[in-house]
């Protein structure tokens, strides 16, 4: 249920034989999000010889991918295979490139559009969304000490803490880890510590 995916938008650019690759890459969760950006880079380089795509989404298991007048295979499946094989979803590629005038032939477009992927790829940085459970529960001051100790065990984000007349504590554990944690803090607390556990979301714990 764990995936991989990517923060915020990239983009990185080589030189292959006098001809320009240009990679793009954004967050994406719709087809329609997909399709969006691809739109934006083609106009944003309406005089490129090719804006080839690739994208990959978890909501209905999609990916698409297109060579965009390249020769069949040389292109859009290669940038497709570099999302695949880093492991990510929820995103879309797309490399433009502006010809020199240089044939590349076929070893060497596969080539060019996976390296313009990987830069594009590289570029960015990653996430990894783990589900997770947001937890609060409170405890006196006598206990906050040792339940502050317990906590780093799990993986877990503190998201508040507040002070009042007794301590109170927002957090976010990964949910593999949750029953455990409760376990322990019951027994830590003596059944003191109440957890109230929220519907199940994706975090980055990266």
């Amino acid at each position: 249920m764990n995936y991989e995916t990517i923060k915020d938008y990239a983009e990185d650019s080589f030189i292959e034989r006098k001809s320009e690759f240009i990679g793009y890459i954004k967050p994406v969760t719709t087809n329609d999000e997909a399709v969006a950006f691809i739109e934006e880079i083609r106009a944003k380089h309406r005089k490129a010889t090719h804006n080839v795509y690739a994208y990959i989404l978890r909501d209905g298991n999609i990916s698409r991918y297109s060579d965009d007048g390249e020769p069949q295979g040389t292109a859009g499946v290669p940038v497709y295979e570099v999302i695949k094989k880093e492991n990510l979803t929820d995103v879309c590629v797309v490399v433009t490139r502006y010809f020199g005038g240089i044939l590349l032939g076929g070893g060497g477009l596969v080539r060019a559009y996976s390296h313009a992927a990987k830069i594009a790829v590289d570029a960015a940085e990653r996430m990894k969304m783990c589900s997770c459970y947001k937890v609060s529960f409170s405890v006196d001051y006598t206990l906050y000490g040792k339940i502050n100790y317990i906590l780093p065990e799990f993986e877990i984000k503190l998201l508040d803490t507040e002070f009042a007349d007794n301590v109170r504590l927002t957090l976010l554990v990964r949910s593999e880890q949750f029953d455990a944690m409760a376990e322990k803090l019951k027994d830590t607390s003596n059944g003191a510590v109440i957890l109230s556990k929220g519907t199940e979301l994706f975090e980055n714990f990266a």
